[in-house]
Parts: C-alpha cells; structure tokens; sequence
C-alpha cells in the first residue's frame, strides 16, 4: 500500500498542428503505455483516489490516475475505445468555450498558421524572421509561441490573430472539429469517465486579475455542471506550471469548492500536500514510460524503491 499518487496527463492522440508527430504513431504509442500500465500499475479515478487521501486510508500498490486535458476529439474517438480495453477510469478536463467552439486552441491556431504561412517573412517583437525554410519557420513560431503565452487571454487571442493575418495562410479546412462538443462530452460520461474543468476559455490564470480568475473558475465549473448535468469539483490548471497559477489562484479554487487542482509540475501527490497544487507527470502518446524518471520520479524512487524501476523497465 502506498501514500503517494501518481498522476498522468495526456493531451491530444493523433497529431494536430500544435503537437505534431508522424501518421499513425500516437496510437501505437498510447496502446503501449496503457499495456505497461495494466501490468504494473493499479489505475483507479481521480475521485476515488481523492477519497482514500482525504480519509486517510491507504492507497493501492503503485496507484496511478490517468487526466487529458483539452477535450481534443480523438480522445474520445480513440482514447475511450483503448481505455475501455484495459478497463481504466480517466478524468477529462474540458474548455467550455472549446465544446461551444466559441473560444480557439490559440496555439493549435498558431501552430496552423505558421505550417501554412505563405507570407515570406514575420515582423513579431522588433525581429524580422524569414519563412522561407523549415528551420527558420520553427524558430519564428516557437519565438512566437514562448511570447504570447505572457500576454492575458484576450491580449495574447489579438495577437495570435494580428500574427496569423501577418503570415498569410493557405485556405485549408484541415484542423476542423479538433475538438469535442457537448455532445461528446456527454459521451465521456456515458462510457463511465470523469469530467472536471480547465477553466471556461484556456486562459493562463496568473496572467489574468484576481476578477478575471474567478469568473474562467466560476463559469467554468457553472457551464460544465448546467451542460452536462453533474457536479464539476476538480480542475486543471491550463499549462499549469508554478508561474501559471499563484496563491490568488489556490485560494480562490478553495473557496468555489474545487476538491483539487491539477499542475503540470512533475512528481507524486501526497496526502500531505496541498490538494490545490498536485503534481502530474505530462506525457506525449510517444513518451516511453521510462523516461517518466527523469520528469519526476527521482523523489519517488526514495519512496517506492524497486517497484518504480520494474514500471520505468515496462
């Protein structure tokens, strides 16, 4: 038995323009881990692991919790079926703007941009950036990237868009229905899944006022409850590093009743930690389980020893 959680986090399946990866190797990727997973692994729900934390109760040998964040289409087209084989609970952390396709994926609209600019070059920050190779289109994007993600949500959505026009992109409808509507949501629940929130529009919390972060946590939670007909207690924080959220942010997660908020900060949960700053481990349908040791697992070896190396050897 064990008192430390680990806690997976997956995005999207198959590639999209924001995480792009060759044809048909997310999938292969995916049925891999969740074999490793069921043959070393106890893989139980977010809610339930919760549960034994609060009440001080053991958890399972190796106890693992698998999240997706985003609510991409292929997690319920693909992602569900594969669950489903193993027969793994999942918690799938939704955009209400994103199901009502009235907010965009601002860097799978980026990404998409740049992957059909056909404008020679890009004036962005005071550089000019040349377009006219891969290499150079990469750098320019990821320049582009790393900037916006400091701007609040409306800032960072204009100038995405003020970007994109710049760029000149071939017409193409590739990208659409990248992600699930309300309809799939619904759908996740009716295979048995969990759903929290990833606030109502994607927006990065730190970056927003004290205002601005409780409504993307308050109508969030209102919209996913009224949509779907259930109660909404946990949450991911979008990117979800320790810039992207702050005390502000913790404390008001507490007082609207969230049970838990999920990071992107490697390593185990504990029931001695805060239930608002969780630690998660991110992985790519394409990561080896392995490498989840050097994102993390470092402290973990100090307290599971030998049972982690056989999972990492999976």
């Amino acid at each position: 038995m064990s008192n430390r959680l680990l806690v997976l986090g997956w995005h999207n399946i198959d590639p999209t323009p924001g995480f792009p990866d060759p044809p048909g190797v997310g999938r292969l990727g995916f049925a891999k881990q969740l074999r490793t997973l069921e043959r070393f692994a106890t893989v139980l729900s977010l809610q339930r692991a919760l549960a034994l934390m609060a009440a001080g109760e053991p958890l399972p040998p190796r106890a693992v919790v698998l999240t997706f964040d985003d609510g991409y289409r292929d997690n319920l087209d693909l992602g569900v079926p594969m669950l489903s084989e193993h027969g793994f609970p999942a918690t799938f952390f939704l955009v209400p703007g994103f199901l009502s396709g009235t907010v965009g994926a601002w860097w799978e609209d980026l990404s998409a941009a740049f992957e059909r600019a056909r404008a020679p070059r890009l004036t962005f920050g005071g550089v000019t950036h040349d377009l006219t190779n891969a290499p150079a289109r990469q750098a320019a994007h990821d320049a582009v990237r790393a900037s916006v993600k400091t701007l609040d949500h409306a800032t960072r959505v204009a100038e995405v868009a003020r970007v994109s026009e710049e760029l000149n992109p071939a017409p193409t409808s590739v990208g659409e229905g990248l992600f699930m509507d309300w309809s799939g949501a619904k759908s996740l629940l009716a295979a048995g899944h969990e759903i929290g929130s990833h606030t109502v529009s994607h927006a990065i919390l730190e970056r927003e006022t004290e205002a601005g972060q409780l409504g993307e946590l308050k109508e969030s939670r209102s919209e996913l409850e009224s949509g779907l007909g259930i109660s909404v207690d946990t949450l991911a924080f979008p990117n979800g590093a320790a810039s992207d959220y702050s005390a502000t942010t913790t404390r008001l997660v507490s007082e609207l009743g969230y049970k838990c908020a999920v990071t992107t900060r490697a390593g185990l949960a504990g029931r001695s930690d805060s239930p608002y700053e969780m630690r998660r481990v991110i992985l790519t349908p394409t990561t080896d389980l392995s490498s989840v040791a050097s994102k993390g697992w470092r402290k973990a070896k100090k307290v599971v020893g030998g049972r982690l190396s056989s999972l990492a050897r999976g």
